[in-house]
């Protein structure tokens, strides 16, 4: 049975800064054209705007924190993958690699962190 369907439908982060983690998150991922698709107290969603899936949940942190986690976004050119470098440090992340080519993964990639550490990317696939 063929599928067209992503292979991940969703993620969830809990943060334990809540706003900041939804500055960084807003920013970064509006660089890569995902925008907040549901927000309520606590909780913000982002997705495309043509398609709800995949998507990643933002929540406040009740009990546990996400931590160690490493989430990689598709960006679909190296001027996007600067974009995203740019807007998530400005919204509070550290730059863990600055954009490049990683000639090993055949892709031009950002590596940020998010207010809690976690490994935040954003990665364009080349075919040379």
């Amino acid at each position: 049975m063929e599928t067209t369907a992503s292979f991940v439908h969703h993620l969830g982060v809990f943060a334990s800064d809540f706003e900041a983690s939804e500055r960084f998150y807003t920013a970064a991922l509006g660089a890569l054209g995902v925008g907040v698709g549901y927000r309520a107290d606590g909780v913000t969603e982002y997705w495309r705007p043509e398609r709800d899936t995949p998507s990643l949940s933002l929540e406040r942190a009740r009990n546990t924190v996400t931590t160690g986690v490493h989430l990689a976004f598709t960006a679909d050119s190296r001027e996007t993958v600067d974009a995203f470098h740019a807007a998530a440090v400005a919204a509070g992340g550290v730059s863990r690699h600055a954009p490049r080519a990683w000639g090993e993964y055949r892709a031009y990639c950002a590596f940020v962190s998010d207010p809690d550490g976690n490994n935040i990317e954003a990665v364009h696939k080349e075919t040379s």
